[in-house]
């Protein structure tokens, strides 16, 4: 049996006729950039997630950065997050001359240890970047108090979560900014790169608005530095579509989940996912210690895995200048030798999770 990880050939087939015809429609119509289709996307999206203001950018990663840009980041400032997490979140602190502090992980949930934040604080402390990892929100009540304790902001890296609930409200919507990811890969994803911003305040969403379009207020008129971050209006155009039907996508992925519960729980520690969290599972993530075997094993019988990630920031070559160590966060660096992600989207089927289990289990 050879298993698809993510099924993006499905998910475009279950929409092959609306995709083209709304293509096909964008390109005669012959407006790509900052269209109708981009104001259409950021109402849907701000109904979606309740959020006041969303507005769409060219990636995850550019989404970060707006933010940052938005909230004044500069050269020697320090901002809060996990090294257990896609590079972005700490790349684009750097980008700005930021420097990124690291916080250990929770073991369970693998997103920021709470308890820990106050301990790194320092008068040159901006703001807590949360990941919301493989698709469960980071506890957002503990982290906004502790901000607003040391008058710090918070951006929610929500690029896995965007869908995903905690305590009954959105992921995107429960912080000053948040930022998620369109990458084809992603619970909702586009045909190529994309992201978003969200937040509730005006006056930053003004702002974020003029900076990915180079800072301009007005043609040609620029009132800062800013960036070419749009998203174009092919991509808003397979995401209004796909929006449609998340809602439904959301459920499928988490009724996989459950299965792979009920099949795994008495054999292997599986993902815990807090009793006021909702999921999306963008990846569903367990830990083996003889994870690299296993991985090749798999691979024999046709079952695609992944490694998310191999390698904590701290210990990347990029972040050497930090000074950080082996050992210095114990729970990210075992988990990054043992995380392997099994194959999860809202197509796979029982059949398919049931061989993926039986092989597993002849690999324990």
């Amino acid at each position: 049996m050879n298993i698809d990880f993510a099924n993006l050939k499905l998910a475009y087939m279950a929409h092959q006729e609306v995709f083209e015809k709304e293509i096909s429609r964008v390109l005669s119509d012959a407006s790509y950039i900052m269209g109708p289709e981009i104001e259409k996307l950021e109402a849907e999206l701000s109904k979606f997630t309740d959020a006041k203001h969303s507005i769409s950018c060219s990636s995850g990663t550019d989404a970060l950065l707006l933010a940052m840009m938005a909230l004044n980041i500069k050269p020697g400032d320090e901002i809060i997050t996990t090294p257990f997490t896609f590079i972005s979140t700490a790349e684009t602190m750097a980008l700005l001359g930021a420097k990124p502090v690291f916080i250990d992980i929770d073991e369970e949930t693998f997103n920021i240890d709470v308890n820990l934040i106050e301990t790194k604080i320092t008068h040159k402390t901006k703001a807590i970047v949360p990941v919301s990892l493989f698709g469960q929100v980071a506890d957002m009540d503990e982290i906004n108090m502790i901000a607003e304790k040391y008058n710090l902001s918070v951006i929610e890296d929500a690029a896995q979560s965007f869908g995903a609930t905690y305590k009954g409200k959105r992921s995107c919507n429960l912080s000053l900014i948040a930022c998620t990811s369109f990458f084809p890969a992603k619970p909702l994803g586009c045909f190529g790169d994309g992201g978003a911003v969200f937040t509730n305040n005006n006056a930053l969403a003004k702002k974020i608005k003029s900076l990915r379009v180079h800072g301009q207020t007005q043609p040609y008129t620029h009132k800062h530095i800013g960036l070419g971050a749009r998203l174009d209006n092919l991509q808003a155009a397979v995401l209004l579509i796909k929006l449609k039907s998340y809602n439904e996508a959301i459920n499928l992925r988490q009724a996989a989940a459950e299965r792979y519960y009920k099949m795994l729980n008495s054999i292997i520690e599986t993902p815990v996912v807090k009793n006021y969290n909702t999921s999306v599972w963008a990846q569903y993530s367990i830990r083996i210690p003889s994870r690299d075997l296993i991985k090749l094993k798999l691979k024999e019988q046709g079952i695609p895995t992944a490694v998310y990630y191999p390698k904590p920031l701290h210990l990347q070559k990029c972040f050497e200048y930090l000074g950080g160590k082996k050992d210095d966060f114990p729970v990210s660096e075992k988990t990054a030798k043992e995380i392997i992600s099994l194959p999860i989207n809202p197509y796979i089927t029982e059949v398919e999770q049931e061989f993926i289990v039986e092989e597993l289990k002849k690999c324990l």
